[in-house]
């Protein structure tokens, strides 16, 4: 072995051995990463979902979301930490046309434990973990609302975009806020008062329509940027994957908005609309559902033309795994309202590779951050 390969080994073996000082996982940490709290509580939720078929698939679930209440917490320190030490370094992320889109990973990462609470902090904490979800969905919906409507305005006054330029992660700061919906869907029927269930099912339905008009007007923009400019370059690869979040996440919020709705509706005397929602519910998140399916195939495909040429691994992989996991939440809720069992078959398969994807970029990923060249804040690469 000669003394170059000893020393590439040395390296590997010695923590954030790529940085200058341990001190610059605050300065460059960026909120990329909350996209893996993002992957990780979805698969939480996703395998949730086997529970009465597969029981052992549940300590699992149960076991990644409260990973994820770890993980969260911890990005939550690390960025806190730069805003504080780090200010004038931190601050440049509104100017950049990249980075700042990542802003809606945070509320987005936040739902999924909001969601947690409900599907596996209820059994074991009882009715403290409604309390808890409900205090943590607020501060969700506002962080989602100020994501969806400030992060825009800057595109349009402050930041430099052009077309050719343009990729899926446009989505990110908008789709925060149909994610909070489906949260805000779960929530609802668990709340003990009907006027508290109305106004959040109030809101839930209008964070959805906050969200996914604008969410298809720019997939409507990405299209044409991908037939004219063709594919972005391959350190953007995984942004492919991203328009099935809001088109999944769409589908699921009307899906679950409608199901609690009726009941809601009619404790507060709104009896009459309640089967209007229950059926817009299940024809609308039908119709996304197969209007996600296009894109799926694209995704597939565009990553196969990726992976001929090679893929270089960057943070934004987990990019793949959340667009995924709520389109395969979506199908799972589509095979109860439809007695078509290849419904929920196709479900499982998109879970099973969900789970898969996860393990190699959460491998991958804790790789990179233990040598420490994952930690790269574009914002202030030029220092």
């Amino acid at each position: 072995m000669t003394f170059e390969q000893m020393r590439a080994v040395t390296l590997g073996l010695q923590p954030l051995s790529r940085l200058d000082s341990p001190r610059e996982v605050v300065r460059q940490f960026t909120p990329n990463w909350f996209a893996a709290t993002m992957g990780t509580g979805i698969l939480a939720i996703a395998l949730s979902q086997f529970q009465a078929d597969v029981p052992m698939l549940h300590p699992v679930a149960e076991g990644l979301w409260m990973f994820n209440i770890a993980l969260f917490t911890l990005f939550a320190g690390l960025y806190a930490a730069r805003w504080i030490f780090f200010f004038d370094g931190a601050k440049r992320i509104f100017g950049h046309s990249v980075v700042s889109m990542f802003f809606g990973c945070i509320p987005m990462g936040l739902a999924t434990i909001v969601n947690g609470f409900l599907i596996f902090g209820l059994p074991r904490y009882g009715e403290v973990a409604v309390g808890i979800a409900e205090t943590l969905w607020w501060i969700d919906v506002a962080m989602a609302a100020a994501c969806g409507v400030a992060i825009p305005f800057m595109m349009f006054t402050r930041q430099s975009h052009t077309i050719d330029q343009m990729t899926a992660v446009w989505l990110l700061p908008v789709v925060a806020a149909e994610v909070a919906a489906v949260s805000g869907g779960l929530l609802a029927p668990h709340l003990v008062d009907p006027h508290s269930q109305l106004v959040v099912l109030t809101l839930s339905y209008a964070l959805w329509a906050l969200s996914v008009p604008i969410a298809l007007s720019i997939l409507v923009v990405l299209l044409l940027r991908m037939a004219i400019h063709k594919l972005p370059h391959a350190n953007m690869a995984a942004s492919s994957w991203l328009a099935l979040g809001p088109i999944g996440t769409g589908a699921l919020g009307l899906m679950t908005l409608g199901g609690a709705a009726p009941a809601i509706l009619s404790a507060n005397g709104l009896e009459r609309f309640g089967a209007f929602a229950e059926g817009l519910g299940f024809f609308g998140g039908l119709l996304l559902w197969g209007y996600g399916l296009w894109w799926l195939a694209m995704a597939v495909l565009v990553t196969l033309r990726y992976l001929r040429d090679g893929l270089p691994f960057n943070i934004g992989w987990w990019g793949y795994t959340f667009p995924l996991g709520v389109y395969a939440v979506a199908t799972l809720k589509l095979g109860t309202l439809l007695p078509i069992a290849a419904i929920h078959i196709f479900g499982a398969v998109l879970v099973a590779v969900l789970a898969v994807l996860w393990v190699i970029v959460g491998t991958r990923t804790v790789r990179g951050a233990w040598r420490g060249d994952l930690f790269v804040s574009p914002c202030i690469k030029a220092d």
